[in-house]
């Protein structure tokens, strides 16, 4: 694996050593210490985090450079977290061996691993309700396997982690951070940090400083994010590590913004223009020819990074005695190329000079050019001639955020609040405006007058995505603001089972009896994959209801199915985005993402057995009546099949190329044409010997492939 990842560069060189280290080490663990990880993926914003405090670069093991912060949730390669960092900086320090420091820091990521200055005491992931379980044909049915250890139905969100590390600079921190499933609020995730002066080390050696008053302390934050793993190889693998992100400020009091007038605090990104992509314009991503992450099914054409991901400023206590807020915070807002020295993993605690430049990092106050303005002077982002994000760095840039300084005495706190927030165009928008956009330009030909026309009418369209982030900002200041009281979606269904069928696919559920919300139910329907699009199959008032029997699917495709409960009608809020509607329960709830078919009985002789289709003709005027649809291009079936049989494959000339062995005791068996080393197979003649594991009968049959 790690070769196949340093062949493909999925990371830049300077990220090679620590991924090295994960690789080789127990999963999850850095040296000595074991670093836990979950996901809170009961919405469309799916993240992971980590209990030593933050989610460092390549912070799973086995992960690519992007991973996490995906959106939306149900899709592949949406990942745009690269790597992110908190520090907890203070000054006139003096450590439990009495060294005095002018400054000390502590740090987690962006490289850095953290350990020896952030000690994991607490991890927990807490749910409203127990687990809801989804089932096809037996078998749990899960993209995100996200462990709940305990259910309290008073917690303010649907779900919520609890992380607590001890630091070396004697400060517990606290992060508690809060998902929720409501639609109108799931596009973000709500983090509470309590930075407590309690002198505490090292719970393990009993170690303490000295009860003292810290003073100068910072919390700060560094974010590298590249919107999104999709267009790695279409628009450039740097753009994997952020060397197109864009990066824009409010808040900071640089300048007016029309756009602004509640005084949001907050930072974002975007896929800004890769002026080492030169084919057609960039921003947005649009996916032509891509054959990385992109099948005949996802649409060539489609907007493939419509992203904009940030972090937003809720709430940050004046000083530790006054917890209203300071609405000065965050008092850094910054942008640092993503290699420099002090983003690297050789960071120490007892490096002088090094943590003296770092604080120098944490208090510099806000960038008196923001870094989108800098970019591009114009301020007209629609239009990307000659605009480099990068400003001929290699890297480009991650943004800070830095929260201080404050003066903590012993068994004071302090409280900051954020949201990290992802919006954008939805996936039905990216693919319509990344169809017109293709299908304008190329027809454009040589006049690049057009091109350009096409080209700012795409992205005119992509940067309303700015819009739509800011709307999802003001709905999570609205949520803290309410006390975490907005109106709760009804639960989901606790069971849904898929089953397959001879003629049918049977679905069934339970329910949490006690949700007073419960109006209904909802099934919805998709064919070929379980990201395409869903089709409403089934909608009922009637509560009682446990059952329905899907009678419309055909033999030979896969079906894959989500199912909401109804609930009560939300009120509308202009200001927020709210239309006046009847809340569901979340989808991610209740997704099946394996597939389900229907089903025949087995053969009774082997001279009822089929293969379709046959000959298999890819290019053929009849498209998908002769084949399975666009979603599954490849698929073949063997039907009428023994109910336990071996299926092998060969060549006109001999050679053995896969091997299945059928088990399920049905008579379908269904083909993807590919080989036993998983390469898709050439055009020709193959021969394909069925043998009945229980009598040994053998039956010989012949099919063709013509691409």
């Amino acid at each position: 694996m790690f070769i196949e990842i340093f062949k493909k560069r999925i990371i830049p060189l300077s990220g090679l050593l620590i991924l090295i280290c994960l690789l080789f080490q127990p999963q999850f663990s850095f040296g000595q210490v074991s670093v836990k990880t979950n996901w809170l993926a009961v919405g469309e914003l799916n993240n992971f985090y980590s209990s030593i405090g933050c989610e460092i670069e390549i912070g799973r093991a086995g992960a690519n450079q992007q991973d996490g912060m995906r959106w939306p949730g149900l899709y592949d390669y949406t990942d745009i977290q690269a790597a992110k960092a908190l520090w907890i900086g203070t000054t006139n320090f003096v450590d439990e061996n009495g060294e005095n420091y002018d400054f000390k820091v502590v740090h987690v990521g962006p490289r850095a691993t953290g350990v020896g200055e952030f000690t994991p005491m607490v991890f927990n992931t807490i749910s409203k309700i127990d687990k809801p379980e989804v089932y096809a044909d037996g078998i749990l049915s899960e993209r995100i396997s996200s462990v709940v250890d305990e259910v309290d139905p008073t917690i303010p969100a649907d779900r919520m982690i609890v992380n607590v590390c001890n630091t070396k600079t004697g400060i517990t921190m606290t992060r508690k951070i809060m998902q929720w499933s409501q639609e109108f609020h799931d596009d973000y995730h709500i983090m509470e940090y309590t930075l407590k002066n309690t002198g505490n080390i090292d719970a393990d050696d009993e170690i303490e400083l000295p009860n003292k008053t810290l003073t100068g302390v910072y919390l700060y934050f560094q974010y590298r994010l590249a919107p999104c793993a999709n267009t790695r190889y279409e628009i450039g693998n740097s753009t994997g590590w952020g060397t197109n992100t864009m990066i824009d400020t409010r808040g900071d009091g640089v300048k007016n913004d029309p756009d602004n007038p509640d005084g949001i605090r907050a930072q974002w990104v975007w896929h800004g223009p890769a002026p080492i992509f030169t084919a057609y314009d960039n921003l947005g991503g649009p996916l032509w020819t891509s054959a990385e992450f992109v099948s005949a099914g996802d649409t060539i054409g489609r907007l493939g990074a419509p992203q904009f991901a940030g972090v937003v400023t809720l709430h940050a206590d004046k000083s530790a005695t006054d917890h209203s807020d300071d609405p000065g915070q965050p008092s850094t807002t910054d942008y640092v190329g993503s290699d420099e020295p002090y983003t690297s993993f050789s960071s120490s605690e007892y490096d002088k000079v090094r943590m003296a430049g770092e604080y120098g990092w944490i208090s510099r106050g806000h960038k008196s050019i923001r870094h989108c303005d800098k970019a591009d002077p114009d301020g007209d982002f629609t239009t990307t001639a000659g605009v480099d994000p990068a400003m001929g760095r290699t890297d480009g840039y991650s943004f800070c955020n830095g929260y201080g300084p404050y003066t903590i005495g012993p068994g004071d706190s302090v409280v900051i609040v954020i949201a990290e927030a992802v919006n954008g165009l939805s996936r039905a928008k990216s693919i319509e405006h990344g169809r017109i956009y293709k299908r304008e330009f190329e027809s454009a030909g040589t006049n690049q007058t057009a091109k350009d026309a096409a080209s700012l009418k795409k992205n005119t369209i992509v940067m309303t995505g700015k819009d739509s982030l800011l709307m999802t900002f003001r709905r999570a200041i609205d949520n803290y603001n309410s006390g975490y009281n907005i109106t709760e979606a009804p639960l989901p269904p606790k069971v849904f089972n898929v089953t397959s069928g001879g003629d049918r696919i049977a679905l069934t559920w339970d329910v949490y009896e006690s949700d007073p919300n419960l109006k209904g139910f909802e099934i919805w329907r998709a064919v070929g994959r379980y990201d395409s699009n869903y089709t409403k199959i089934f909608d009922t008032d009637d509560i009682s209801v446990r059952s329905y029997n899907d009678k419309e699917p055909q033999r030979g495709f896969s079906y894959y199915y989500y199912m909401v409960t109804k609930g009560p009608e939300i009120t509308a809020n202009s200001t927020l985005g709210i239309w006046k509607k009847q809340l569901v329960s979340n989808r991610y709830y209740s997704q099946s993402y394996d597939p389900a078919n229907l089903k025949r009985q087995p053969g009774t002789s082997l001279s009822q057995v089929r293969i379709v289709p046959n000959p298999f003709h890819i290019t053929s005027s009849l498209g998908d009546k002769l084949r399975f649809g666009e979603k599954e291009p490849n698929k073949l079936a063997f039907f009428n099949i023994p109910g336990e049989c071996t299926i092998k494959i060969f060549t006109e000339l001999g050679e053995l190329i896969h091997t299945i062995e059928h088990t399920d005791g049905s008579g379908d068996h269904y083909w993807f044409q590919q080989t036993s080393s998983n390469q898709l197979i050439a055009p020709g003649v193959y021969i394909a010997i069925i043998e009945d594991t229980k009598t040994g009968d053998r039956s010989v049959e012949k099919f063709v492939v013509v691409r």
